[in-house]
């Protein structure tokens, strides 16, 4: 205990023998906590879910399951339904997976109601993000960036017009704020890279999202307006928009 005393002492000591006083800091670190992913809740069991229509032209080919709601079936054209013997989902040629409309039998009114619901929430989730990595990046072009992880946002319009490189590791997560339209050029891609993950990126979009001819979008679109897919796009994702989804000849999955 004498030891210890006589340590601590020559501590607080030492300096003053030499005329010269010591301040000692606390180093504070903080660590900022990796960004979470937008829960979707049961809207992500869809890989389209729209509420005023899905409407496709051409040799579209889906991956999962689609529906809409509070709209009936007959909002849902192009895809040549069949409905099961239950009435509870439909089937087609263009879907590898049900789809389902507010007007079939029970229990698929209250499932689409929820999921539509979950789809507003992860919508309003993805918008009220604080502390974004940046705003404004760009002036709200991001062709030819490469993005790392992280919350993005625009007060305006956002295009890509040449690709754009998302970068990170199979857990990165990437939000993107967009207050405006989101427009993805004729032939170009959102690439992923490092590992990442479409599952992992949320186009949260105010305005209608257009992906255009032969281009390739990867993540999931929460829209507050139209989400239109042009002739031959690719989405690795979901579109989930507030009113409709409208497609022509295109390739979509839940990757």
């Amino acid at each position: 205990m004498k030891i210890f005393s006589k340590a601590v002492m020559a501590i607080f000591v030492l300096p003053f023998l030499f005329g010269v006083p010591m301040l000692v800091f606390a180093a504070t670190i903080v660590v900022k906590a990796p960004l979470a992913a937008v829960n979707l809740g049961s809207a992500g069991n869809f890989v389209i879910l729209a509420k005023s229509g899905i409407t496709t032209t051409g040799v579209t080919s889906v991956i999962g399951n689609i529906g809409v709601s509070p709209i009936a079936a007959t909002a849902i054209t192009g895809f040549g339904l069949t409905l099961d013997r239950l009435g509870q989902f439909s089937t087609s040629p263009k879907v590898i997976g049900k789809i389902y409309a507010a007007n079939y039998a029970v229990p698929t009114p209250k499932t689409l109601n929820t999921a539509v619901l979950n789809m507003q929430t992860a919508y309003t989730d993805a918008a009220s993000r604080k502390n974004p990595t940046t705003t404004e990046l760009g002036a709200g072009n991001i062709g030819g960036k490469t993005l790392a992880p992280g919350l993005y946002k625009w007060s305006s319009n956002v295009t890509i017009p040449t690709d754009v490189t998302l970068l990170g590791n199979a857990n990165a997560v990437w939000i993107f704020q967009i207050a405006g339209t989101l427009d993805l050029s004729s032939g170009k891609m959102i690439i992923l890279s490092g590992g990442a993950q479409a599952k992992n990126v949320f186009w949260q979009v105010a305005g209608k999202t257009s992906i255009e001819t032969y281009s390739m979008f990867n993540g999931n679109i929460l829209d507050q307006t139209a989400i239109v897919l042009k002739t031959g796009a690719v989405l690795n994702g979901r579109a989930l928009a507030q009113t409709a989804v409208t497609l022509d000849a295109n390739a979509i999955a839940n990757r």
